[in-house]
């Protein structure tokens, strides 16, 4: 149940003409401000009332962690909400809640990591593109696969996913978190549901077992598998698994280390390679010079985490990003610790080992 107004204020949500406040896409900043500490009162309404349980959030969960961030105090009563606090920090959760219920109405859902995200953009100019609908020649940056609408979750995640669409090699380079690998799968996912490619083919290099697959236990499948379980989460994300089975063992999917794409043409497929950096810069030629016609390949990696083992001379990321960084065609998107999507704590984690005395 949404919590309700005070009643010492319920008389302030009018103008200095004793009107009432506006609607959603209108909300009144009121007289109720103080010079000294400009703090403000904002209320807004809801016009469309059948998304207020996902907008406020089960025990208006979504009302306290928008205050927890924001410094602000929201309360609801109905399709509205009135917002207080310092200046600034009203006018971001007023936009947060518009931008939210402008996803719920699109039909995307709204997780606690929806709504830091939106949060964490609200003093982007991007957020206002969320809210009114962008214009008809920069459309909204969505994903739309069997299980669910994707949407960006970071002023870079924007930018990716535009590559994604745009470039045909893309570069995703950062730290763990950020959605280089879930966002090109669910890409590549959607692309090859709607015919745009043939295939999707999934790849890392398998760099624990130092790509001397022989010597483990099992078929090829049990020897693999572990290696490249991140690739096959991502695809049970965003397709039923009956759906990934099926398309699994006719081929439409492949999911296999980087030494199995020697010696082929990767036609008409979305190819990514993911924990590129611990590809050596032989294998990164090697797995670019694959590129077919009608294909897109995706490259992640975090240059700041490579597993090579000692010798070997170099990772084969960085060295493929300075050779063709800025070539046409291929595009080159970096994630920072910002970028980070998962529980808060991982990205203050990545924040403590990026600085002055960061790790090798």
């Amino acid at each position: 149940m949404a919590r309700k107004f005070p009643r010492a204020t319920t008389e302030a949500h009018r103008d200095s003409h004793g009107e009432p406040s506006g609607h959603y896409g209108a909300a009144h900043e009121g007289a109720h401000r103080s010079d000294v500490q400009r703090r403000a009162r904002i209320e807004i309404e809801f016009d469309e009332q059948t998304v207020l349980g996902a907008l406020f959030g089960q025990f208006d969960t979504n009302l306290v962690q928008i205050e927890n961030r924001l410094g602000v105090y929201i309360s609801a009563r109905g399709a509205k909400a009135l917002i207080e606090g310092p200046d600034d920090a009203v006018a971001r959760a007023r936009d947060v809640l518009r931008a939210m219920h402008q996803r719920l109405l699109s039909g995307q859902e709204i997780d606690a990591g929806a709504v830091d995200a939106l949060i964490a953009m609200s003093n982007e100019p991007t957020l206002e593109g969320i809210i009114t609908g962008a214009p008809l020649d920069n459309p909204p940056i969505l994903i739309r696969t069997r299980r669910k609408t994707i949407a960006p979750r970071s002023k870079t995640q924007i930018d990716y996913m535009r590559a994604l669409i745009r470039d045909d090699v893309i570069f995703a380079l950062g730290p763990a978190g950020t959605g280089k690998t879930y966002l090109a799968v669910a890409q590549a996912v959607a692309q090859l549901m709607n015919g745009s490619v043939q295939r999707l083919i999934l790849s890392r290099p398998a760099v624990e077992a130092g790509e001397r697959l022989g010597f483990l236990p099992g078929d090829m499948k049990e020897k693999v598998d572990p290696y490249l379980r991140p690739l096959y989460d991502a695809l049970y994300d965003c397709m039923p698994p009956e759906q990934v089975e099926r398309r699994l063992a006719s081929g439409e999917i492949e999911v296999a280390p980087i030494a199995f794409m020697r010696g082929r043409t990767l036609a008409d497929a979305f190819v990514i390679l993911d924990e590129a950096q611990n590809t050596t810069p032989a294998q990164m030629k090697m797995f670019l010079t694959r590129f077919g016609q009608n294909s897109r390949m995706v490259i992640c990696g975090d240059p700041r985490q490579v597993d090579l083992p000692g010798g070997v001379a170099g990772s084969g990321l960085a060295d493929a990003v300075r050779r063709l960084e800025g070539v046409d065609g291929i595009g080159t998107v970096r994630f920072g610790s910002g970028d980070v999507v998962r529980h808060p704590i991982v990205g203050l984690i990545v924040e403590a080992y990026e600085g002055e005395d960061a790790l090798p």
